[in-house]
């Protein structure tokens, strides 16, 4: 018998793929219902595991789990290919929390076997990240016996843009600040096409509540996902706080009037379901920045639900020209330096001198002599380097700004002055190429220096896209 941990946010296309793979062997499928109890729940699987063997539903009465999943591992491995999956376990958990002890145990059975062909292939899927993550942890019953914690993550912005088919670069910019690359979204939010314009496509998907997509519903379903999310209101203004710039438990704890303590719990619920990060100065050490990871999330909180009243009224375009200077600099502007970390990490390497770059990341350096301090979009080390390490070499120091102005040689200038200071600090920074991303172009001066100049890299939206 094999072990198999498949876990990933809702939308990302765990179903989709586990059923196309189960019906391409002929595996046995089951999902959970979240609305389902105990006994209706054993009696499905029980009419599942005996339509699967060929016989009629109700043909099977089974009492308990440990005759469920005993009956379902005997009716696959008669096939060629043993496969047995179950989907939304954690649906499951919450009425019959003993079904890892018994897997523990047939596991653990079958692990002597001698029979003639392979063993069965059991697949256990889940939504709730916490939960699922937990499973092979600590002192839990099926810790050590998995050969695969596959955590499906979303396409990146480049696969996105092509699983979406959109032309323009910026749209495929705006729909990636508002979506992310969740491919489950685009069955739901493809009509119109975002090709068709921006604004006219988000009116009538996210800012619709007559839309599966619609944001406050979304935002709901995937806070529902994990069962240790209860108390809704108080995630609901953790998450908003963060939106509108507390990134730190205590700047967190004093927007919502509350002590740093009584949010500890709430931000570590939501960090380990992936609906926020704590980022990390890859330079020094110093209190991690919290932000909103999820980009449904972030939409929700910071324009539908302060247009809440207009956008359910049928005023979306209306609350949409209000909303967009809030989406261009608390939205598009840090997703653009986020992806701009990204084309670092994944595709700056066939550009850079030193080839692939170590950690990427952000920064602060301090700037004595002006009493400042500059912080740095994107920097990263280089290959083999730790972060906070003294006297790091530096493979890349950049600025990433969602500005409608091109970049000049004063953004150049200014990068030019971080190096120095950071040389002055003692990093190595004499193989470290200066990057400047931008929304909008450069200017000519600028483009004939990056020319000249080994140590300068120009990234504008196409060649973020690796267009052309």
């Amino acid at each position: 018998m094999r072990l198999g941990i498949v876990s990933g946010r809702r939308r990302y296309g765990k179903s989709y793929l586990l059923q196309a793979l189960s019906e391409r062997i002929g595996g046995l499928y089951v999902t959970a219902v979240r609305e389902e109890g105990r006994l209706p729940a054993i009696q499905r699987f029980s009419d599942a595991i005996a339509v699967h063997a060929g016989l009629r539903p109700g043909t099977l009465r089974l009492t308990d789990w440990r005759e469920v999943l005993a009956n379902a591992l005997d009716v696959t491995v008669r096939s060629k290919t043993p496969l047995l999956v179950i989907d939304e376990l954690p649906y499951l958990l919450q009425h019959s929390s003993e079904i890892p002890g018994v897997l523990q145990q047939l596991y653990d059975e079958r692990q002597r076997g001698t029979g003639a062909g392979p063993g069965p292939r059991v697949i256990l899927c889940g939504s709730a990240m916490s939960v699922m993550h937990e499973l092979l942890s600590g002192t839990k019953p099926l810790r050590g016996r998995a050969v695969v914690d596959l955590r499906l993550g979303a396409f990146d912005y480049r696969a996105a843009r092509k699983f979406w088919q959109i032309d323009d670069p910026l749209t495929a910019l705006q729909v990636h600040a508002v979506l992310g690359g969740a491919p489950g979204y685009r069955p739901v939010a493809a009509r119109p096409h975002p090709n068709d314009g921006f604004a006219a496509w988000l009116s009538r998907t996210l800012l619709d509540p007559g839309r599966a997509v619609y944001s406050r519903t979304e935002t709901e379903y995937l806070l529902r996902e994990d069962p240790r999310i209860t108390h809704h209101t108080l995630y609901y203004d953790i998450l908003t706080a963060i939106a509108q710039g507390a990134t730190t438990p205590t700047k967190i704890g004093a927007a919502l009037e509350r002590q740093r303590n009584a949010v500890t719990h709430p931000l570590d619920v939501l960090e380990s379901t992936g609906y926020v990060q704590r980022e990390q100065d890859i330079l020094r050490p110093r209190h991690p920045v919290i932000t909103l990871a999820d980009p449904v999330i972030r939409f929700n909180q910071l324009i539908t639900l302060p247009q809440a009243a207009t956008v359910e009224q049928g005023f979306a375009e209306q609350a949409w020209q209000a909303a967009a200077p809030t989406f261009n600099s608390k939205i598009l502007g840090p997703h653009f330096e986020d992806l701009a970390r990204t084309f670092t990490r994944r595709y700056a390497h066939t550009l850079l001198p030193g080839g692939l770059p170590g950690p990427v990341g952000t920064t602060e350096v301090a700037d004595p002599a002006a009493r400042t301090k500059h912080e740095v979009d994107v920097i990263a080390l280089a290959l083999g380097e730790r972060p906070q390490a003294p006297r790091a070499r530096i493979a890349l120091i950049g600025e990433a700004k969602a500005t409608a102005a091109r970049r000049g040689t004063g953004d150049l200038q200014r990068l030019e002055h971080i190096r120095s200071l950071l040389t002055d600090q003692g990093y190595d920074t004499t193989g470290a190429t200066l990057a400047l991303f931008s929304l909008h172009g450069f200017y000519p001066d600028l483009v004939d220096a990056a020319a000249r100049r080994d140590d300068l890299l120009l990234v504008d939206l196409p060649g973020l896209y690796g267009i052309g």
